[in-house]
């Protein structure tokens, strides 16, 4: 498991290879200068609730992963996942399609994340 540390503030804990799509996404759109909502659903340890930050250019984000190897990106989840950050309602976890699988099918939240 990796974790996600939003401001200092707020930190979640994602599979490794989550952590890595969700990088790329964040850090592109990051790059762009575009600010968005980002939203995962609690663990049930925690309340089973959701977090919701506020991604812009000055936030402060750190990626720590567990595992000593990056694993292999799946563009398929990358466009998947751009596609929901470039919507209305922000960058949401959603599960791995297969590669040949159009990103437009997937809506399902992953339910094994976990934050603090």
């Amino acid at each position: 498991m990796g974790r996600l540390t939003y401001d200092g503030i707020v930190s979640a804990d994602f599979d490794d290879r989550l952590l890595a799509h969700l990088q790329l996404v964040i850090g592109t759109k990051l790059r762009r200068g575009e600010a968005f909502h980002f939203s995962w659903r609690d663990d049930d340890s925690i309340g089973d609730g959701r977090t919701i930050v506020w991604v812009h250019p000055r936030a402060s984000l750190a990626y720590k992963f567990f595992g000593s190897r990056p694993p292999e990106i799946n563009p398929t989840w990358v466009d998947a996942l751009m596609m929901t950050a470039n919507s209305a309602t922000g960058l949401r976890v959603i599960p791995e399609p297969s590669a040949h699988r159009h990103p437009g099918q997937l809506h399902a939240p992953v339910s094994h994340l976990t934050a603090q």
